[in-house]
């Protein structure tokens, strides 16, 4: 059967009928139409099976269609869907906000729920403003923290910015993100330093621990340790997004954990509710308290606050976490991987590989061979995400809960399309 195969196909017809352009690419062999998942995988509308190498963008890190997962929304489900988060609030809500309090980096005990990534960065954007008083933001270029007009004003990649520059206020103030076996640390940090010492209206930096949009650029060894020192010399405030990073995905519950570091605000969602739309900005207790008390109308809020369903979902992702030990087996995996993936440095398409945990970039000279790459692996049943600035990246970002065999399999396929696309290149 080829894949995309034909209900894929027709799928496809219906959905360009329908949809608004500059949302879903279709082209006549790409993508597929997913029916169903479990695990780590895939099934497509035509009943192919698929090793998803993706987690959906980071999504499903206890699985697709995690059985505890299900039944704790299923079960939710049947009580209350929907409640009125800042008005009356649900006991499930203080129960996640409760647990939350377990598993963060220790300091940041007040939270601010929100459903989507966006949201959250936005959320505490808003709180830096009020912490501080001043509402210009330090940023890394390449860095991707949503395409709302809050989280996109301190974006850092240029082609989502470009369009929508007018209506963005004040340019952050951008900072170069170093590169491990690129950059020096102390020298990164005195470029830092100089630039944001050039500014006295910055309220907050944001940074990713690595960067996930831009094609998992990892920092150098003790940059985020560092740059938090440096924040705190100046008076400016630390957000971390580990809106793809937490939960696991680098072989700790959360990025700044390998740095040892703190930040004022953390971001997290994806990974959070494994399907169910949730997420948060946690920070400290004198940073959060910035807001005032509420007096019966909130500055900030949403209708899905808080959202049962959501709410019971990260409570049962949090259990499986905790239950598989799965940012351990994330790092063991990673090490395991490791020597596999760095392997494909050999090949003249590619031009560097870097990660840690299950979450791996590979770097291709040119975005369409990463692209042709991508396709000819899902053609083989392994499913893949492009990134980096301009495509030129290949994520491999699998469930934390992927067989070794699968990871195995998905590797093997990645290095058979890479030669592939070598042999046509020549």
């Amino acid at each position: 059967m080829s894949i995309p195969g034909a209900r894929s196909a027709a799928l496809a017809k219906r959905l360009s009928a329908h949809e608004s352009r500059n949302v879903t690419f279709l082209c006549d062999d790409f993508p597929i139409f997913w029916k169903a998942a479990s695990g780590a995988t895939v099934i497509d509308a035509d009943d192919n099976r698929y090793v998803d190498c993706t987690a959906a963008f980071g999504v499903a890190n206890v699985g697709h269609c995690n059985a505890h997962v299900a039944r704790a929304v299923r079960e939710q489900a049947n009580r209350l869907m929907h409640g009125m988060g800042d008005v009356h609030p649900t006991e499930i809500k203080v129960q996640l906000l409760e647990r939350l309090s377990e598993i963060l980096p220790p300091g940041l005990s007040k939270t601010f729920l929100a459903t989507t990534g966006s949201e959250a960065v936005e959320a505490a954007l808003k709180t830096a403003i009020l912490a501080t008083g001043k509402a210009r933001f330090a940023t890394y270029r390449g860095a991707y923290h949503g395409l709302s007009f809050g989280a996109l004003s301190v974006g850092g990649i240029e082609q989502f910015r470009k369009p929508f520059a007018g209506a963005l206020g004040a340019q952050p103030v951008m900072l170069e993100y170093p590169r491990a076996g690129l950059n020096d640390v102390d020298h990164a940090i005195m470029s830092a330093r100089k630039t944001l010492r050039a500014s006295n209206d910055i309220a907050a930096l944001l940074i990713e621990p690595i960067q996930g949009r831009a094609g998992c650029v990892v920092p150098p060894p003790g940059y985020l340790a560092a740059l938090r020192a440096l924040c705190d010399d100046l008076g400016i405030l630390m957000i971390a997004d580990e809106i793809f990073t937490g939960f696991g995905r680098t072989g700790a519950w959360f990025a700044v954990a390998h740095d040892a570091i703190v930040p004022d605000i953390l971001c997290i969602g994806k990974a959070m509710g494994s399907g169910i739309p949730i997420s948060a900005a946690i920070g400290t207790a004198k940073v959060m308290d910035a807001w005032p008390s509420s007096t019966g109308e909130a500055l900030h809020t949403s209708t899905f606050l808080g959202n049962p369903l959501g709410c019971a979902a990260a409570l049962a992702t949090i259990d499986e976490m905790e239950r598989h030990d799965l940012p351990s087996r994330a790092a063991a995996l990673g090490s395991q991987l490791r020597s596999r993936v760095e392997a494909l440095r050999a090949h003249d398409a590619v031009v560097d590989v870097r990660g840690r945990g299950l979450l791996w970039g590979i770097e291709f000279r040119d975005p369409a061979t990463a692209f042709a790459v991508i396709k000819r692996a899902l053609r083989e049943g392994v499913i893949l995400l492009q990134s980096g600035v301009w495509g030129e990246t290949i994520t491999l970002s699998p469930p934390l809960v992927i067989e070794p065999q699968q990871l195995e399999r998905a590797v093997a396929v990645l290095t058979s399309a890479i030669e592939a696309e070598e042999r046509v290149g020549r």
